[in-house]
């Protein structure tokens, strides 16, 4: 398959969605809806891709900060975040001795149209005061992070967890 089609030398794992439901409120179909995506689709996106994955490559998870904090009423996305952070640790095992690292990017709270869309203006001048550096982030910070993780740069890191949220979920 690989001769066929070309390697891949760069694989980002990008799967997230989420629904506000406190603990009394979580139902069976917000429970699956949020794991099908963020766990199994990113195990079988995974899993599709790894045959055409080069030696020396890059495999890139999206996590959140909220994966190794509480947040209320936002648990199971947080759930699916750690298991996301987990799965990166066992893959490195797992790609041992293949040259295929794996790491996750943990973004916090970054100005995009969802989050703006989800949160409100209010709640996002709220979100961006919640971190250290008391402002949103940027994309384009989250971006660099992808690029350096994609990069012969991060050449000796597996298994690892980069945050890019602020300082929201390190101090």
């Amino acid at each position: 398959m690989k001769a066929e089609r070309g390697g891949l030398d760069i694989l980002f794992a990008n799967a997230g969605t989420g629904a506000f439901a406190k603990l009394g409120e979580i139902t069976p179909g917000h429970y699956d809806q949020i794991f099908d995506i963020n766990v199994k689709g990113t195990v079988f996106t995974v899993q599709k891709a790894l045959p055409l994955m080069s030696d020396g490559g890059s495999i890139i998870l999206t996590g959140s900060s909220t994966g190794v904090m509480g947040t209320p009423a936002f648990s199971i996305y947080s759930a699916t975040k750690a298991a996301i952070r987990n799965l990166a640790r066992s893959w490195a095992l797992d790609l041992k001795g293949s040259g295929i690292r794996v790491n996750v990017l943990s973004p916090g709270p970054i100005t995009t149209e969802l989050a703006t869309e989800v949160l409100g203006d209010e709640g996002m001048a709220a979100m961006g005061a919640s971190t250290v550096l008391g402002r949103m982030g940027d994309p384009s910070e989250t971006g660099a992070v992808a690029a350096f993780l994609a990069s012969s740069d991060s050449s000796f890191m597996t298994g690892g967890e980069v945050f890019v949220d602020g300082g929201l979920a390190q101090v």
